[in-house]
């Protein structure tokens, strides 16, 4: 009987634990290459995307290029994201794992406060100073911050609100690996201010604490993009 029950809470610990550190599902094959076009598939629906024929594989279903260009950072946050996920290379479907790489303008440029619902980031500074960091949940809120330079890693865990901002004078890059084919990402100014449609401004003056001419200031940069 001792034994049973010991295997009873040995294997409610393992689903415990296995679902504690879930990321995207473990492949159950060598690869699966997607399919995007839909004439290829019947009407259904898969966590993630449809695998190619494994006969019908090329090597340029494992491949991308230009992450050497710079991105364009002339816009009101002064960064740009470039993403490697499953839409640019098939290949990493069911593989739980992505890539950006990130440019910043000088003097200020930001990848501003967002989250990935689905991926935890690691990244690595290839040029430049960055001012990075990330808070953590309710109800401590606490922010970890750090500079990093040249060479310097940092990670942003899993769900949890973070930026990274220019604190050079020059140009700045990084590049971050996402454990996600598609993690996903939530920025939270556009989300609270840009959603579509508009959240209400009594629930957002109640949630701000402030007036409705200051939601309404809020959300005008936000309002103009749509």
């Amino acid at each position: 009987m001792k034994s049973v029950t010991y295997f009873a809470g040995f294997l409610v610990f393992a689903l415990v634990f296995s679902g504690a550190f879930a990321s995207d599902p473990s492949p159950l094959q060598d690869f699966c290459v997607a399919i995007n076009d839909p004439r290829l598939v019947n009407n259904e629906f898969v966590n993630g995307k449809f695998c190619k024929d494994p006969n019908l594989v090329k090597a340029e279903d494992f491949f991308s290029q230009g992450l050497d260009v710079a991105g364009n950072t002339s816009n009101p946050s002064g960064s740009n994201v470039t993403t490697v996920n499953v839409d640019k290379i098939p290949g990493l479907n069911t593989l739980g794992i992505s890539l950006v790489r990130i440019d910043y303008a000088p003097n200020g440029g930001i990848n501003p406060p967002h989250t990935h619902p689905r991926a935890t980031e690691i990244l690595t500074v290839i040029e430049g100073t960055l001012n990075v960091g990330f808070v953590t949940s309710n109800p401590n809120n606490t922010l970890f911050t750090k500079v990093l330079n040249k060479g310097d890693v940092f990670v942003f865990p899993i769900g949890l609100i973070h930026f990274q901002q220019n604190i050079g004078k020059t140009p700045a890059v990084a590049i971050a690996g996402l454990s996600s084919q598609n993690a996903g990402v939530i920025t939270i100014a556009n989300a609270v201010f840009g959603s579509k449609p508009a959240i209400s401004r009594d629930v957002l003056t109640r949630a701000f604490q402030v007036g409705a001419a200051v939601i309404k200031l809020l959300q005008a940069p936000f309002m103009k993009q749509y």
